[in-house]
C-alpha cells in the first residue's frame, strides 16, 4: 500500500533510539545467520523458533531434533525470523521510520517491553484464530503493527514522506495514511485475504499497540499531537532584530 521514507519528527526526550537500532541490528544479524546456514538450517530455525499454534496448544508435536526452546518462548522468538530480504527490509524500514518517536515517548526500557508485548499479542491472536495450524508464523509484523499504531496515537498530524503504491512520492499527514493502513488490516482479516500473510497477527499487534502506548508512555507526553514541538533538526534563532538575509541555520534531514 505504501512505503514510509521519512517523517522529520525530532526526538525530545532521548538522544538516540538505542533500542530501535538494536532491534534492527538483531533482526538483520539473525536473518543473516539463518540464511548463511543454508536451506536446511533455515528450515530448522523456522520450525524450532517460529510460532506454530498447534504445537503451542499441544494438539501437535515437533520432532525431537527441532525442539530448541520451550514452545511458549516462540511467542517472542518468531518475531526475529524473516522469510526473505523483502520481508525483512519492509519490516525494518517501518521500524526505522516510526520506532524512534515511539521510543522517545516511552523511554528505552518501556519501549522494549512495548515492542515485545506487541509481538506476543500478534502471535496470541494468530493462535486464537487458527489454533490447529501447523504452519510456522514468522516475522516482526505484529510488533511493527503495534509501533505504527502507537505512532498514530502520538503523532497523527506529523507529515510523512511515503511512496504510494511503491512509486508515487507524497508528503501526507500520518493520520491519513496510517489510518488507511490499519483499516486495510482489519478488512483483510475480516474477508480472509492473502493467506500468506497473518492478518490476525497484524490485528493483535494493532490492538496491543493502541492500549499499551496509553499505559507506558511518559507522563508528560501528550497524545494526538496536542503539543507540537519544533524538531531538533531545525534550529530557531531568536534575536531582537534580524538583519535581512540573517536566518538561523537549518539542517536538511540529512508473514509477515
Amino acid at each position: 500500500m505504501f512505503i514510509p521514507l521519512h517523517d522529520a519528527n525530532g526526538l525530545h526526550h532521548i538522544k538516540l533510539q538505542y533500542v530501535t537500532l538494536g532491534l534492527i541490528a538483531a533482526n538483520v544479524i539473525i536473518y543473516l545467520a539463518t540464511t548463511l546456514g543454508g536451506e536446511q538450517f533455515t528450515n530448522a530455525a523456522v520450525l524450532g523458533l517460529g510460532f506454530i499454534p498447534s504445537v503451542v496448544h499441544h494438539t501437535a508435536g515437533l520432532p525431537v531434533q527441532f525442539i530448541v526452546i520451550p514452545e511458549d518462548w516462540s511467542y517472542l522468538t518468531y518475531a526475529f525470523l524473516h522469510a526473505d530480504i523483502i520481508h525483512l527490509g519492509g519490516n525494518m524500514l517501518f521500524l526505522w521510520v516510526f520506532g524512534d518517536n515511539v521510543e522517545d515517548a516511552l523511554g528505552h526500557v518501556r519501549y522494549l517491553v512495548f515492542y515485545l508485548l506487541c509481538a506476543v499479542a500478534g502471535a496470541f491472536v494468530h493462535g486464537l484464530v487458527a489454533p490447529d495450524s501447523q504452519e510456522p508464523l514468522i516475522g516482526a509484523s505484529g510488533a511493527i503493527a503495534g509501533v505504527v499504531t502507537a505512532y498514530l496515537v502520538l503523532h497523527p498530524r506529523v507529515k510523512i514522506w511515503i511512496l504510494a503504491f511503491a512509486r508515487i512520492p507524497l508528503r501526507i499527514p500520518a493520520y491519513i495514511i496510517i489510518a488507511l493502513w490499519i483499516a486495510l488490516q482489519f478488512v483483510m482479516f475480516a474477508i480472509g485475504g492473502d493467506d500468506r500473510i497473518s492478518w490476525a497477527c497484524h490485528v493483535g499487534g494493532i490492538l496491543a499497540g493502541a492500549v499499551l502506548v496509553l499505559i507506558l508512555r511518559r507522563g508528560d507526553v501528550p497524545l494526538m499531537d496536542k503539543e507540537l514541538v519544533t524538531p531538533r533538526s531545525v534550529k530557531v534563532v531568536q534575536k531582537s532584530a534580524v538583519e535581512p538575509g540573517e536566518a538561523g541555520p537549518v539542517q536538511r534531514w540529512g508473514r509477515r
